[in-house]
């Protein structure tokens, strides 16, 4: 699992100041508990879009995305979950400008995992990486992917949506 110390060299120092209690509140009302990792990783640096290439949700919108894209993902025949805030749902935490879809899903024993709508395949890919793992990898081009790209010199450049 990685700190907020393994992401300074790819995206920087945080954008935010520690917004994890704010999403755990998020969480609370959804009768769940998130992964800490994600909790401190988009508390650190959510509601920000990364490399102009992928959106990361943040203690900001969190609610409101999984309440909108979340519904209509939760509709759709190639996601095989139910989505929060829908009771035992996978998180649906961000997206790729390609319309890509991220998401962390429930494992049996409390776990977590990253699996993403890969809309340009119209399927269903899963991991069996934790948040800040696959994060990490993804982000410093350490994942043996087709969907992500190949990323310019690190850190990556982060814009703040809200």
């Amino acid at each position: 699992m990685k700190t907020i110390s393994d992401f300074a060299p790819v995206l920087g120092l945080p954008v935010r100041r520690d917004e994890g209690h704010l999403i755990e509140e998020i969480a609370s009302a959804w009768s769940v508990t998130l992964p800490a990792d994600f909790v401190e990783i988009a508390g650190a640096y959510g509601d920000a879009v990364i490399s102009d290439y992928i959106y990361f949700c943040g203690a900001r919108t969190l609610r409101e995305y999984a309440d909108g894209m979340g519904r209509q993902l939760e509709a759709s025949r190639t996601v095989p979950h139910t989505v929060l805030p829908t009771p035992g749902g996978a998180l649906v935490w961000g997206n790729t400008i390609e319309g890509d879809q991220l998401f962390l899903v429930p494992r049996e024993g409390g776990s977590w995992t990253v699996s993403a709508f890969r809309r340009g395949w119209a399927d269903w890919h899963d991991t069996d990486l934790g948040f800040s793992d696959w994060l990490h990898l993804a982000l410093s081009g350490g994942t043996a992917t087709d969907w992500l790209p190949e990323w310019k010199p690190l850190p990556h450049p982060i814009d703040l949506d809200q």
